[in-house]
């Protein structure tokens, strides 16, 4: 009988440019992919129409990460990337690494020529007392779940 293993569980993330650790986060979302299908008609022997689907180009979501603002601009740098026309020099290899309660790494999706594509601090209010929300999105031309 194979092992039963519990669902990995993880507290913050981190976001690895070029294999250095850039900032953590304390949500991650967007690891997806999807592949369209194409429907190719064909008529049978017999007469009938028959369908039979094909993969056609595959998609990946962009990733969206989310923590508290704090004094660091490097993600902001990397989106001024962009915003100043710097396509080619804002496309890195990065990885998002989900850590458990400890500290130990549970899980690493690699991604290949990410951009950020979105940039975005929520609103601030002197009468509230909620933290200044930093997200990212990250553009990339694939990901790979490596552990």
């Amino acid at each position: 009988m194979p092992e039963v293993k519990d669902p990995v569980a993880t507290l913050n993330f981190a976001l690895e440019i070029q294999s250095i650790q850039t900032a953590f986060f304390r949500e991650a979302e967007g690891f997806s992919n999807e592949t369209e299908v194409i429907e190719h008609r064909q008529q049978g022997k017999d007469g009938k129409v028959v369908v039979i689907k094909v993969p056609g180009n595959t998609k990946w979501g962009n990733i969206v990460l989310k923590r508290g603002i704090i004094d660091d601009p490097s993600l902001w740098n990397w989106r001024k990337k962009v915003l100043d026309g710097d396509i080619k020099g804002a496309r890195k290899d990065g990885s998002i690494v989900g850590y458990d309660h400890k500290g130990t790494e549970m899980l690493r999706y690699n991604f290949k020529n990410g951009w950020p594509c979105k940039w975005e601090a929520s609103g601030m209010n002197a009468g509230g007392n909620e933290v200044i929300v930093e997200t990212i999105e990250i553009a990339h031309e694939g990901l790979e779940r490596v552990k």
